[in-house]
This record gives C-alpha cells, structure tokens and sequence, in this order.
C-alpha cells in the first residue's frame, strides 16, 4: 500500500507512535509518505520505502497567523495526486481530520477517491478539542473520517462523551519495540551518575502542567530522605524554569539532572531504577509502556488510560492524583526491598510485551484493507 501519515513531528507521544508505525509499516514493504511541517525527530536513518514531504507555509503580512491547516490540506492533494497513495492515516484530530477532509473533497472534484483514517491520541479530545472555538469542526471532521481509531479505551470513553460520534471507535493501543528497549545497562554511564551507587529515578515527558513536575520533584525529596538516589528529568516545556526553580528552593539541584530532549531514551531507561509518572490525565502513557519495556517499574496516577497498562502492586503502583505522601512511600517500597523490585521489573517487562509492535502494526493493517475495500 502507499500510505500518507500526517502527524506532529515532535517528542509528543503522537508524533512518536506515528513514525513508529510508519516505519514498521515500511519494514513491511509498504510506501510511507510522511507529511508535515518538518522531519519528525524519531525518523532517522534510511529506508527505500519512506518518503517526507514538508508542508510550507508561506508568511504574508495580511496574515497575524499563518494558516497552516489550508497549506497542509494543500500539500495532501499534491502527495496524493503525485505519489498515487492509496489512503491517509492522520494522528491527532487537530487540525490533521479537517484537512485531510479537505483534501479529500478537492480531490473527488479531480475524480480521485482518497478514504482516511484519524486516530485519537488523547489532548486532542479531552482538552483542545473540547474548546468551543474547536469543539464543532473536530467533531465534523472526525464523523467524516473512514474509520476512527483511539489510543485507549478509557480515551475512547472520553470521546462519546464528550462528542456526538457517529461511527464505530476501534481501540487500537499504543505500543512498543520490545527489543529496541531490551537492553543492558552501560555501567559507564550509570557510574557518571551515579557514582556511589545511587538509586535513580526517572520522569520524561514535554514539561506540561498536565504532567505535574511539581509532584515529582516533591516525591523525590520525600524518598531522597531515607534512600540515597538520583533525580534525572527527560524533555522540555514550559514549566522547566518552575521545576529548576524548585529544586533550588528545596537544595537538590546537586541531585536532580535535566538532560533536555533526548531521542535514544532505551539507554536511559535502562539504567533506571524507577520511573515517575504523576500526570494529571494521560490517554494511554507511551513514556510509562517504554519503561516498563525496559524492566523500569513505574509510579504513576490511576488517571486516563495508565491502568490499562499499570498493574498496581504487580509492575507498578498507582496512586491518586496529587498524593505525593503516597507516590513516595510506594518508591521506598519499591527501592528498598530488592527481592520486590526484581519482581517488578520482570512484571513490567511481561505487561510490556502485550503491547508490542509486531502485534500491534496488522491491527492498522486491518483497518486499512477494511476502508480500502469499502471506498473500492
């Protein structure tokens, strides 16, 4: 099949689920065009069968906003028309359902049928998509598309409630290379460290309100108390100045590293001994399914779609939003009881291999046999 994948080409968790795939659709054999307004950072390397197409957007002064939605719809009648793709996949309802509805009216005038499938990922639902100066164009465009695919159920869940969807939602996870994040630790770069042999104990995300960084430097500095650990925090936005700011205010910068964005995060979490992941909501909790890929344990808040992939008290703990008491007495139990942690990691490690690629990838390959037989 020839397929056009539009998504955002950032660290974002839909940006990162839809190179993935697109490349594991390529290892396949299929045509991958990718569509967006730069290179997505996880598409590295070379492969006969990917393809990037950049969208411009060309500044005018009559324009206080440049808009983008009109040139990538744009951009999608040109991919399509020049690559004969067979169907757009697009990641993430805003702006990617509309244009590409967009384009698909455009090009039925040139009398070529062009079907597409919009997969949910979850703030494009649960937080913009629900403002009103949004929420009607989602939901059109949305009803419009061939087939609907959300990342969870629980985000499936939020999005009937929260709109009037027409079509069927099929729930296809979020998933993981496992062998890519099986890997062992490189003793020199834990020892940099943690030199005296400190536990460490991991956040990554994109530095959002949503994700509550404040909760995971408290919880920090509640087991830092009676375990002699490391913070490292992964990723960028806007409240790392909040978050640097803090860990001054409470005297552990000297332990708390901000490595900034990072593409190989298998090496890091490989070295981890715990991961953090306080979010207020997630869809579903890629960073927490990579962890536990790599035998990382993991924290985190019994919110969204994290207990469709958390156990609690089998490769994980999940607690309330907000409970830092509770966040860190689970880490110390975790840290401080080896025969437990061993456990956790081989649990984490099992719960992760349900979510893998290789049984993940057909389930879109079905969708996409099903939509192009319908639109033939």
């Amino acid at each position: 099949m020839n397929i056009g994948i539009v998504c955002y080409p950032t660290f974002g968790g839909s940006g990162v689920l839809a190179t993935e795939l697109g490349k594991a659709l390529a290892d396949k054999g299929h045509n991958i065009h990718f569509i967006t307004y730069q290179q997505p950072v996880r598409l590295t390397g070379f492969s006969a069968n990917i393809f990037y197409h950049e969208v411009r957007v060309p500044t005018y002064p009559l324009f206080d906003f440049p808009p983008y939605e009109t040139a990538l719809a744009s951009t999608l009648v040109d991919v399509v028309k020049n690559n004969h793709l067979d169907l757009l996949h697009v990641h993430y309802a805003i702006p990617h359902a509309s244009a590409a509805y967009m384009a698909k009216k455009i090009l039925e005038h040139e009398g070529i049928k062009i079907p597409f499938i919009t997969t949910l990922h979850g703030t494009d639902i649960t937080l913009v998509g629900k403002d009103k100066t949004y929420a009607p164009v989602v939901s059109f465009s949305i009803n419009q598309s061939d087939a609907i695919t959300a990342v969870s159920d629980n985000l499936k869940k939020e999005t009937l409630l929260n709109f009037h969807i027409e079509k069927e939602i099929s729930v296809i996870h979020n998933f993981v290379d496992i062998h890519r994040f099986n890997k062992k630790p490189i003793d020199a770069f834990k020892m940099a460290i943690a030199p005296k042999g400190e536990k460490i104990i991991l956040h990554a995300s994109n530095f959002r309100k949503i994700k509550r960084i404040a909760d995971v430097i408290h919880t920090y500095n509640l087991v830092r108390q009676g375990i002699s650990s490391k913070l490292l925090l992964v990723g960028d936005g806007p409240e790392r100045p909040m978050a640097e700011e803090l860990c001054r205010e409470l005297g552990i910068d000297e332990e708390t590293r901000f490595l900034g964005k990072q593409q190989d995060m298998e090496e890091i979490y490989a070295i981890s001994d715990l991961f953090l992941l306080p979010s207020e909501y997630e869809s579903f909790g890629l960073s927490a399914l990579e962890a536990m890929a790599a035998g990382t344990p993991v924290i985190a808040t019994n919110a969204g779609g994290l207990p469709e992939i958390v156990t609690h008290n089998v490769n994980g703990y999940l607690s309330d939003i907000g409970d830092v008491d509770q966040m860190a007495q689970y880490a110390k139990e975790i840290l401080l009881d080896q025969e437990k942690h061993s456990k956790f990691k081989l649990a984490a490690r099992e719960q992760a291999t349900k979510f893998d690629i290789e049984n993940i990838v057909p389930l879109y390959e079905e969708v996409y046999q099903k939509v192009l037989k319908a639109t033939n």
